[in-house]
C-alpha cells in the first residue's frame, strides 16, 4: 500500500510517501480501506514533535472513512461503510495516511450514505468536536447566546451552523472583515472582527455577556473570552488555532469571572455514537446543513496540504482523498 510516513518531528517535508505491506486483521481490530480523511491542527502539532508519546516513523491520521476489508469479529461485513476515529490513531498506531490502515474494533463506526467520499471524510471528527464542544462541555440550550472565538475555522463554521439550527444566537469572530458574509451564511447572528480584544465589542451585542464561548484560538485570547461571560456563563476551549499552549500570567481568580466556569473539550471516539453520526450525516444529505470544504488534496499532495493548513489559509475543512 502507499502511505504518507512522517518520518521525523519537523516541517511538512518530513511527511514522505513510502510503499508499505498492507496490515493484516487480527482479533480485535478491523482492517479498512481508505477513502478518504480530513486533516486537523493536532496532527500538524504531532508532526512537529509536540505530542510527546508519539514514536516516529508514524503513519499520521487520527481520522478517515471508507470500507471495511476484514473484521475477524464479524461485527463488520467486507464492503461496509465505516469512519474510524481518536482512539490514539496515528499517534500510538498507524492512522488514516494510507491506503488501508488497522484500528481498534472500539473506534470503528458504521453508517450509510450516498455523499461523495470527498464530504464524507470531512465529517467525523469535525462532528464529533463540534458535537461534544455544544452538547457535552457547554450544554447549550435553545435561546442561549454563543460566541465562538475562531468562527471562520472548519470548527467554527460547523459549530455556528448547529448552534443557529438548534435555536441559540450565534456571535462569531474574524480577524478578516472580509468573511463576514462567510460566518453569516453559516449561522452567525452577528459578526465581530478579531483584533485580541473583543469583550468591549461584544457587550455592544450583548451588555450582560453571553452565556456560552467556545473558545477555538485558545490562550491567546483566553482571558479575554472569560471578559465576555455573562452571570454563570461558560467557556469551553476546544481549539488551540494561535498555537500557543500556555497561558501566560493567567490568575485564576481575576481572570475567571465570579461564578463563570472554564472546561475544555478533548474529545475521543465514545462522544460520537453511530446514532449521532447517522443523524448527522442524514442531515447534509437533506441540505439542512452544509459542510464547508476549503480543499480536497490526493494522498502524494499531504505535504502541500500541511503547509497549507499551518498558514492557517484554509476557510474550512481539508480532506485527502485516496
Amino acid at each position: 500500500m502507499k502511505a504518507a510516513v512522517t518520518t521525523r518531528p519537523g516541517p511538512p517535508d518530513v511527511i514522505q510517501i513510502f510503499d508499505l505491506p498492507a496490515p493484516t486483521a487480527t482479533p480485535g481490530w478491523v482492517l479498512i480501506r481508505i477513502k478518504a480523511f480530513g486533516l486537523n491542527r493536532s496532527e500538524l502539532f504531532t508532526r512537529r514533535g509536540d505530542s510527546p508519546n508519539v514514536k516516529f516513523p508514524r503513519v499520521q491520521g487520527i481520522e478517515c472513512v471508507g470500507l471495511v476489508e476484514d473484521d475477524p469479529s464479524g461485527t463488520y461485513e467486507k464492503g461496509q461503510k465505516v469512519a474510524a476515529i481518536m482512539g490514539e490513531m496515528g499517534r500510538e498506531f498507524d492512522g488514516g495516511y494510507a491506503e488501508y490502515t488497522l484500528v481498534p474494533l472500539e473506534i470503528v463506526i458504521a453508517f450509510e450514505s450516498d455523499l461523495p467520499w470527498s464530504t464524507l471524510g470531512a465529517l467525523p471528527e469535525m462532528f464529533q468536536t463540534v458535537s461534544g464542544s455544544l452538547h457535552e462541555a457547554l450544554e447549550i440550550k435553545k435561546g442561549e447566546s454563543l460566541l465562538i472565538r475562531g468562527g471562520t475555522s472548519s470548527i467554527g463554521l460547523m459549530a455556528g451552523q448547529l448552534a443557529s439550527h438548534l435555536g441559540l444566537k450565534v456571535i462569531s469572530t474574524t480577524r478578516d472583515p472580509a468573511r463576514k458574509d462567510l460566518l453569516v451564511e453559516h449561522g452567525a447572528d452577528h459578526v465581530i472582527v478579531d483584533d485580541g480584544r473583543i469583550s468591549g465589542k461584544l457587550k455592544y451585542f450583548f451588555p450582560s455577556g453571553v452565556e456560552k464561548v467556545l473558545e477555538l484560538i485558545g490562550t491567546r485570547t483566553l482571558k479575554d473570552s472569560l471578559k465576555c461571560l455573562g452571570h454563570k456563563g461558560t467557556v469551553c476551549m476546544t481549539g488551540i488555532l494561535g498555537n500557543e499552549w500556555t497561558v501566560k500570567e493567567f490568575t485564576p481568580m481575576g481572570d475567571i469571572p465570579s461564578l463563570g466556569k472554564l472546561t475544555v473539550y478533548m474529545g475521543d471516539s465514545g462522544n460520537l455514537s453511530q446514532e449521532k453520526l447517522q443523524e448527522f450525516i442524514d442531515t447534509v444529505e437533506q441540505g439542512i446543513i452544509k459542510p464547508r470544504i476549503d480543499t480536497i488534496f490526493k494522498l502524494d499532495q499531504i505535504v502541500e496540504a500541511h503547509e497549507y493548513m499551518e498558514a492557517n489559509r484554509a476557510k474550512g475543512k481539508l480532506v485527502v482523498v485516496i
